[in-house]
């Protein structure tokens, strides 16, 4: 088990490292994390919705994501209270107090999904989450060490070297764990290290005489692994500086709203040569773009009157009526339309809201969530100004649907496994403005490069990009393997093997 003195200290990476590391020395590995708070989610084959970055741990390892992965997900709707998905469903919205209620009833959900995983795999890579010494919480925790616990998993703790006070922040996290969590740790890894080694040779020496436990792992500050993120905080580290992107033939500014959900959605966009791409949460930032992209959101009507109030809304329809592309996905694309209703209250307290108007499409909410994988066409005689002839594939996670009164951008001809013929999202007349339900359309190669060649074109620097295109399937795979190598070069897998009976490779 992965846990960390802190959030944000790099648990994610290091499990998805070690799933990627165990999986090349021949064991069949899987992810788990028994309960994640994020926005970031996925869909599996079978609809469950899960937290994103166990679905990068089962990339990393070789496997398919399934909801035993991440049993519990939370995904918060106010400060005080989430949305509650149990095994991939939804089962309501839960204040904090109503959730500890459940936690019995979490608990032996959480122990039959790992006894699942547990039965099927030779490694089970468990990921803590915040910190486990969080004494106001630790007689409600279901995610730290009561895991650590019910499954008998030695630990590992990780810090961040980079922020200072690792030292500090290591044997304070000690002091505060049970006599019986303390003897579970078996190493500790400093993570985000730069500078000479030889200058904390002293400090890890003395922790290490000081505890008893290794420090097994001393890791580099790793810059452009090119994981997803799994919490929209990474963006905070996101420059909307328009010098960085001097000298890209293609300019793309996704709104930063408030409940940014699925923002990874967009990350292999910026991975293009050709593009900069730039989160705005303000008009004056805007600047000139070749396209403007509203991103999915837990909370559509809020986060569209945020962007009123701020200006965006009018910023990005006066650059939509100048001829700017702008494009909505989920959220997005319901903000995009003439009108939001909500009658039940589904989401918000307010019944109807006026919506942007670049669409000719209603959305109504409902209380049932729709959550599928599916495939798609484009759709035949669209007025969209670049044509893609391959099959798209994509996932679905929205409440409510979209009446359209304009043309529909895709067919879909699978959803959940079996065989669909319906339409979804829509493209303006002029084909500068597109809304569509399906996540995940910017890691189908053909659409993303045709795009940004259109919108090079547009601009005036003609093939944007050239040859120089990404695969999206070969560029996850180099960062795994990337990821794995330097982990697993400042990591002292002789003892993570001890730790577990293994032999090590």
């Amino acid at each position: 088990m992965i846990q960390g003195t802190g959030s944000s200290v790099g648990k994610s990476l290091m499990a998805s490292a070690l799933c990627r590391i165990f999986s090349r020395d021949g064991y069949r590995v899987a992810p788990f994390k028994a309960q994640n708070m994020a926005l970031n989610s996925f869909v599996t084959r079978e609809g469950g919705e899960m937290g994103r970055a166990q679905v990068v741990q089962a990339e990393a390892a070789g496997v398919e994501p399934s909801v035993e992965m991440n049993p519990i997900l939370l995904k918060p709707t106010a400060d005080t209270g989430s949305q509650v998905i149990v095994m991939g469903r939804p089962v309501g919205n839960m204040t904090a107090r109503e959730y500890f209620a459940a936690r019995t009833e979490m608990l032996k959900t959480i122990a039959k999904a790992y006894k699942s995983l547990g039965d099927r795999y030779d490694i089970v890579v468990i990921e803590g989450a915040g910190s486990p010494a969080e004494i106001n919480l630790k007689d409600k925790d279901i995610v730290n060490m009561k895991i650590a616990e019910l499954t008998d998993a030695p630990v590992l703790l990780v810090t961040d070297v980079d922020r200072g006070g690792a030292f500090a922040w290591i044997v304070g996290t000690l002091e505060l764990l049970q006599k019986d969590e303390r003897e579970r740790l078996g190493g500790f890894i400093f993570n985000k290290f730069r500078g000479d080694r030889e200058l904390i040779a002293d400090g890890l020496e003395m922790l290490e005489s000081r505890t008893g436990i290794p420090v097994v792992g001393l890791i580099p500050y790793l810059r452009d692994i090119n994981l997803d993120e799994e919490d929209s905080v990474w963006l905070d580290d996101c420059s909307t500086n328009e010098e960085e992107h001097n000298g890209k033939e293609v300019d793309i500014a996704v709104i930063r709203l408030p409940r940014v959900s699925n923002f990874t959605d967009f990350n292999i966009l910026g991975k293009e040569g050709a593009v900069g791409l730039r989160y705005v949460d303000d008009a004056a930032a805007l600047g000139q773009p070749d396209l403007i992209i509203l991103p999915g959101t837990k909370s559509t009507i809020k986060d569209l009157q945020y962007i009123k109030e701020k200006g965006l809304a009018q910023a990005i329809t006066d650059h939509a009526h100048d001829g700017t592309m702008v494009m909505g996905i989920c959220g997005g694309y319901q903000m995009l339309g003439t009108c939001i209703e909500d009658k039940d209250l589904v989401e918000s307290n307010q019944s109807f809201t006026e919506g942007l108007g670049l669409l000719k499409v209603s959305t109504t909410f409902f209380a049932e969530k729709q959550t599928f994988q599916v495939k798609a066409v484009m759709v035949d005689d669209s007025p969209l100004p670049f044509r893609v002839d391959g099959v798209l594939s994509g996932y679905e996670i929205h409440m409510g649907s979209s009446e359209r009164h304009c043309e529909p951008l895709l067919r879909l001809t699978e959803r959940g496994g079996r065989p669909v013929d319906v339409t979804d999202g829509a493209v303006s007349a002029d084909g500068r403005v597109i809304g569509t339900y399906l996540h995940g359309l910017f890691d189908n190669d053909e659409f993303r490069h045709r795009l940004i060649s259109y919108l090079g074109r547009k601009n005036g620097t003609a093939q944007a990009g050239g040859d120089k295109r990404l695969s999206s399937k070969i560029f996850k795979e180099e960062a795994y393997n990337r990821l794995a190598d330097i982990v697993r070069k400042n990591l002292r897998m002789d003892i993570i093997y001890k730790m577990l009976d293994l032999k090590h490779a």
